[in-house]
This record gives structure tokens, C-alpha cells and sequence, in this order.
């Protein structure tokens, strides 16, 4: 049984709600951060990236001080406001090729530690740590854990009802989205939603592992303050969300040939070299390859006999039989010699930062499932670092939760 909790938001007006919210920091290129933070006073990124032109001169914890005071300046100059009920908040993000739905609320950090909350991702402990230590001296999260329930019908169709009222929030971003919030704050609808949700078994993080592992241990310091038992979420229905894949690039053949490395694929692989640019892999245990200006699909030649889900997973396949056996890759997590590309991305631009000479190979992937995700959590595995990228992806500065 899941325990959901409504809490007091810290949200921008509604007059300047599409100047404060902006994409997640690492969104942006040097030259977009700066242009941003020049021309648009508003901007969520004056926040969280308080000293934009020295912070190679300044420590992390000096760097986290600038935040919390940039962060209150904010609310000071009543920018950002603090909602005076308890309130959870529905959310449509509308893009050009979906729309997602789902519901900011606290989660609980008792369920995540008994398992109520299921995870899927190992992760890095110096990450966590400095993650902590971001919330502990901002005071703030702005990004929910992404976090999946099973499809409900009663749900949806309270979900579609509220839908039909005026929203809070209703605005258009650069990036030819569409945001609309409702905000839930009478007593009926909050109790329909926390007796909902206590009535599901578990919910799965989808994406977020290190924001509320590191909630989990800010906790573990200050237990006895309330504000530390829950964690921002957006919940959203298992159906709804997307998975895309990561695609991997790296920098070398680990002093193969390309011909030796090619005889060394065929003993795995089946191997077609492919003249339609935009191809993808279509289905499990295929696999597209950019190598040296010609684009290959690898087509595995044994599926594997175990019947352990992780090592049909195609990010493990493609780390077992090549990154690690050929190229010699150890770990995925810290080994200079890769890099990931969002499978949301034009696979163009894997082919342009292969030929601009950034990189020696590409491989592309198919999209893990929530059937593989959902088994993996349920017994207690992970999946390979980079696995999946998951959407929707959230507007930094538009739900705020004060720790």
C-alpha cells in the first residue's frame, strides 16, 4: 500500500509562469545557459545556476549557499509564491509526439525504504551524497521522481473530470510544448487520491533513482523533521509513460582493425550492412552499428538460454558480447571511452559526432519494456547503467517542495 501525502508548493505566478520554468540544466549548451540567463531575468536558471560566469572559481558548497540565497531572492521579490493549503497538482505536458498525465505528490521515504517504492537502477554513492547535500543546503527539490501505478479505471476517469475544469497554469515553451496544472486541494478529491493510491501494492520509479535515494539519506541525518519523510513525485499511469532507448558511441576499437573487429562481431552477430540512414532496430536482440561512414545491423545469432529477464535485456547483450568481450569496456558507469545519446535524439546526430571524428563507433538499440523493468525491480535486479531514457522529462521551477 502506497501513502501519498498533498503538501504546500512553492509555484510562480501565474503571470510569469512560462518565463520561470525552464528545461533541466544539462538541457542546455554553453551558449543557450548564457543567452537564458542574459535576457531573461525570470529564468529558474538564475537559481540553480547562481555563478554561471565563476563557478569553476567557487566550491560546491559555496556554489549550493548561491542557490538557496537566488532561491529566496525569488520569493522575496514574489516571483515564486508558496501555496497556503495543501494541495496536489495534476499536470499535462503535451509535446509533438505524446501527451503525459499524471499527479505531483509527496511520496512516502518509509515505502521506499521497505520496498513499497520499487527500483530498477543502481546508484553512484558520491551522487547521491552531493545530491543530498544540494537539498539539505538549498532547502528545495524542483524535480519529482518520475513514478509509475497500475492502469486504473476509476482514475482515469477522475483524472479526465478534473480535466474539464479550468486549469492553473496554462502555457506554451520554446520548445513547442504544451504545460497545463490543475491545482487538487479540496478534502473529497485528496482523500479519492490517498485511499487510491494505499490501495496499490507498489509504485515503480521510472526515472529519479539518485533524487530519491538521496531524499532517503537527507532523511537518515534529520529524521525527526516531517518535511523529510516524503519526496516530490510525479505519478503517472504504467501505459502513459515512454521508454526510449540510450544509444552508446565510442572513442576507439580497443586497438582492433576494422576488419578484425568485424570478424570478431560475426561470431555473435549476423551482419547487414543497411542503406536506409534512419533505420532502427525494430524489435529484441537486433542491434544498429555506425562505423567508419556505413551503417550495419547486427542481428544476435543465439538468443540466450537463461531464463534470468536481465540477460535478455539488449543493453546487457550488446555490453556482454561487445562493449566488455571486444572493447574491453569495464564499467559502464565510469569508463571515459563511451558516452550516451538519448533515443529521443535524431540518430543523425550520432552519425555526425562519429564523422566529425568525436567518436570511432555507434550502436544503437530497441527500447527496454515496462514488463522488463517492472521483473527487474520485482526481484530485486538493475538494469545496466544508461538503459533507458524515460519520458516525460519535467520544467525545473514549476512545483517546488521545501524540505
Amino acid at each position: 500500500m502506497a501513502k501519498i501525502i498533498p503538501f504546500k508548493a512553492v509555484r510562480p505566478t501565474a503571470d510569469k509562469v512560462a518565463l520561470v520554468t525552464t528545461l533541466a540544466y544539462d538541457e542546455y549548451n554553453a551558449a543557450e545557459l548564457a543567452s537564458w540567463l542574459d535576457f531573461n531575468p525570470f529564468s529558474f536558471l538564475h537559481i540553480i545556476n547562481p555563478a554561471y560566469v565563476n563557478q569553476q572559481k567557487i566550491d560546491i558548497e559555496q556554489r549550493f549557499k548561491m542557490v538557496s540565497t537566488k532561491y529566496n531572492d525569488f520569493k522575496r521579490d514574489d516571483i515564486l509564491i508558496k501555496d497556503p493549503s495543501l494541495s496536489m497538482y495534476l499536470y499535462t505536458i503535451k509535446t509533438k509526439k505524446a501527451v503525459f498525465t499524471g499527479i505531483m505528490a509527496g511520496t512516502s521515504i518509509d515505502d521506499y525504504k521497505k520496498n513499497v517504492i520499487k527500483k530498477h537502477e543502481n546508484t553512484l554513492d558520491y551522487r547521491v551524497k552531493t545530491l543530498k547535500d544540494y537539498f539539505k543546503i538549498s532547502g528545495f527539490s524542483t524535480e519529482p521522481v518520475l513514478m509509475m501505478y497500475p492502469e486504473d479505471a476509476s482514475l482515469s476517469e477522475w483524472i479526465q473530470q478534473q480535466q474539464q475544469s479550468a486549469p492553473l497554469y496554462h502555457f506554451s515553451t520554446t520548445n513547442k510544448e504544451e504545460h497545463k496544472v490543475w491545482k487538487i486541494d479540496q478534502s473529497e478529491d485528496l482523500d479519492f487520491l490517498i485511499q487510491k493510491f494505499d490501495s496499490f501494492e507498489h509504485l515503480y520509479i521510472a526515472d529519479g533513482h539518485h533524487r530519491s535515494a538521496s531524499s532517503a539519506l537527507l532523511y537518515d541525518e534529520t529524521p525527526q523533521k516531517e518535511s523529510l519523510s516524503y519526496f516530490m513525485s510525479f505519478l503517472i499511469c504504467e501505459n502513459d509513460i515512454k521508454i526510449n532507448e540510450y544509444n552508446r558511441v565510442v572513442h576507439d576499437l580497443n586497438q582492433h582493425t576494422s576488419e578484425e573487429f568485424l570478424l570478431l562481431l560475426e561470431e555473435d552477430f549476423i551482419i547487414r550492412k543497411i542503406e536506409q540512414q534512419l533505420w532502427k532496430p525494430s524489435q529484441k536482440y537486433q542491434f544498429g552499428m555506425y562505423l567508419e561512414g556505413n551503417y550495419y545491423s547486427l542481428q544476435l545469432k543465439e538468443v540466450p538460454e537463461s531464463q534470468d529477464i536481465l540477460s535478455h535485456l539488449d543493453a546487457q547483450i550488446l555490453y556482454e558480447k561487445i562493449l566488455h568481450r571486444i572493447l574491453d569496456i569495464q564499467d559502464l558507469r565510469t569508463d571515459s571511452r563511451i558516452d550516451y545519446i538519448p533515443g529521443n535524439k535524431s540518430i543523425v546526430e550520432m552519425f555526425n559526432k562519429i564523422d566529425n571524428g568525436d567518436y570511432k563507433i555507434g550502436f544503437t538499440l530497441f527500447p527496454a519494456s515496462i514488463d522488463e523493468i517492472k521483473y527487474l525491480a520485482d526481484h530485486n535486479l538493475t538494469m545496466p547503467p544508461k538503459s533507458t531514457y524515460i519520458e516525460p522529462k519535467f520544467r525545473n521551477g514549476l512545483i517546488i517542495y521545501e524540505f
